[in-house]
């Protein structure tokens, strides 16, 4: 009986729950909108949490490792012998070295490389701020430092934003470098030298003795701009190169550090006698870009054989003197003088050409290259060779003095001014075959430096009439810059700091010191240079001569 009533009792409640839905009492149900809510705030929820970790992930990355080292001498990266890699760095570099030891083999740099070292660095913030600090250094043959995406920023005398020597490669794309020092260049080597890489970037220099960039290496730079606030923008010393490839430099020139020459010029080729670059030819190439010097001419050439090859490129400049080769106060009296060829391509330039008596010149007008300007206008001149391509045109702008001349009968436009071919007037209108200068050399030189009688170089064909000339063999045919010893020194070898060879007067203002073979290093500290100080942080860069870029400035 209890069994039944209890069933009755479900069936009941049942039904009071059934006719409970059928009245309206309705259970809530989630919609198709609310899911779709719900599956959107918790997609955007999910979307917030994964930007956040990304933005955490950002500044995680964002804060980088740090490197510093204050000690005189010390670095703050050293790579010796190995192969390391540094991403997402910052470096900070103080203390201070008065020695040569930090121009030549890397002390107290902020990022120091020898031994073979492969060295790769990315997105870095280096900064130094003392005497001779610097910022990347590469010593040594087979030693490579590769930087990029990198700010570079050195505050003293004597330190530059790269530096490269011994024999050591520097490869750098898309860097940042102003440096605030005297003897500073952006992009600089010295004894022994080596192979400098540069692509994009910005490099600029605030000091006196400070170009943009300063060669005894073999340095290219492309798609870059180059500026130098006070010296010239580009020096070569020796038997070393630059080449510029779509880059635009500026040179305001507004100060000299040395009496050596009164001369204010955007490029400088010569050689110093310090012994710290092999004597042979200089060499300077520039493609495309523009080249401004806003006080002063072009190109200065003195005590070196040199070539100078230009192609399409803008020129703007503040005097009448475009091309300049003469003595000036390096290398011995009499033989000082500069031996250079000149080649122009696609090119429209202006200006005057002066080559003293010691000198010579021989100039290639090619690929339908203008040249408005005159030369040797007083004709008190060394030797110079014009050969000129049928379809290229020099304008005269003054009366002209030249030895010996190849060009058409179209080639030349007299402009009411009168050109001087070894002596005879040219007759507008005519073709003329010449033979190229030889380089001058003295003849005689004592063991002090003194020459004796000059002797002015062979003319094949006085006349002009001869056959068409081609540039000259020895000299100016450049064989290989900065020619490298076979086997790499290990470490910093042994070696002497023997003085330059006598008979070579000029030398830099930080004295002579000749380079050791193969860039070896001595085995103990040098002297300082004459004038120098262990203080070298706060010497004057006007004041001080004890640099190899300060001995660039005239």
């Amino acid at each position: 009986m209890k069994k039944k009533i209890l069933m009755l009792m479900a069936a009941s409640m049942l039904a009071t729950n059934v006719v409970g839905c059928s009245a309206g009492t309705e259970i809530p149900v989630a919609s198709s909108e609310d899911t779709t809510k719900k599956t959107e705030t918790k997609a955007e929820t999910e979307a917030e949490s994964d930007t956040t970790e990304a933005e955490d992930a950002t500044e995680k990355s964002a804060e980088k490792s740090s490197y510093e080292n204050s000690e005189d001498g010390g670095h703050a990266i050293h790579a010796d012998g190995e192969d390391i890699s540094y991403e997402n760095i910052k470096v900070n570099k103080t203390g201070e070295s008065g020695s040569e030891e930090a121009d030549f083999y890397g002390d107290n740099a902020a990022v120091f490389a020898e031994n073979g070292a492969t060295l790769n660095i990315k997105n870095a913030e280096i900064t130094t701020d003392g005497g001779h600090a610097n910022a990347v250094f590469s010593y040594g043959e087979g030693t490579t430092v590769n930087i990029s995406d990198s700010t570079i920023r050195t505050a003293s005398n004597n330190s530059g934003g790269l530096m490269t020597t011994g024999g050591g490669t520097m490869n750098a794309e898309k860097l940042d470098i102003i440096t605030q020092g005297g003897s500073s260049a952006a992009i600089r080597s010295d004894r022994g030298g080596g192979t400098v890489n540069v692509d994009g970037g910005y490099y600029e220099t605030n000091g006196s003795g400070s170009p943009a960039i300063y060669s005894t290496a073999d340095i290219t730079v492309k798609n870059a701009e180059l500026v130098s606030n006070v010296a010239q923008g580009v020096v070569v010393e020796g038997k070393n190169s630059v080449t510029l490839e779509n880059v635009n430099m500026t040179a305001n020139n507004t100060k000299k550090n040395s009496k050596k020459s009164d001369v204010y010029q955007a490029v400088m080729l010569y050689q110093s006698m310090s012994g710290d670059a092999d004597e042979g030819t200089a060499v300077f190439k520039m493609t495309g870009g523009s080249l401004v010097n806003k006080n002063g001419g072009i190109f200065y050439v003195n005590n070196t054989t040199a070539e100078i090859d230009i192609e399409d490129v803008d020129f703007t400049y503040a005097s009448d003197d475009f091309l300049r080769i003469e003595k000036a106060g390096w290398g011995s009296e009499g033989s000082n003088g500069g031996q250079v060829t000149f080649t122009a391509a696609k090119q429209e330039f202006e200006g005057n050409t002066v080559v003293d008596s010691i000198s010579t010149l021989n100039m290639y007008l090619n690929d339908g290259t203008l040249y408005s300007g005159a030369i040797n206008t007083d004709g008190a001149a060394g030797a110079v060779y014009v050969e000129i391509s049928e379809d290229s045109t020099w304008k005269l702008t003054g009366d002209s003095y030249i030895t010996s001349l190849s060009c058409d009968e179209d080639a030349i436009d007299l402009n009411g001014f009168t050109l001087y071919v070894n002596g005879t007037a040219y007759e507008e209108g005519t073709s003329s075959t010449g033979t190229a200068v030889e380089a001058y050399k003295s003849s005689s030189s004592d063991k002090n430096g003194k020459s004796g009688k000059a002797e002015k170089p062979d003319i094949k064909d006085k006349s002009g009439k001869g056959e068409k000339g081609s540039k000259p063999d020895g000299d100016h045919a450049k064989s290989g810059n900065s020619e490298k010893p076979s086997g790499k020194p290990s470490g910093k070898p042994d070696g002497n700091n023997s003085k330059s060879e006598s008979g070579k007067t000029g030398s830099k203002p930080d004295g002579d010191h000749a380079k050791p073979e193969n860039g070896e290093k001595p085995s103990g500290k040098p002297d300082r240079k004459p004038g120098s100080s262990a203080e070298s942080g706060d010497q004057s860069s006007a004041n001080s001569e004890t640099s190899q870029d300060n001995s660039s400035k005239n």
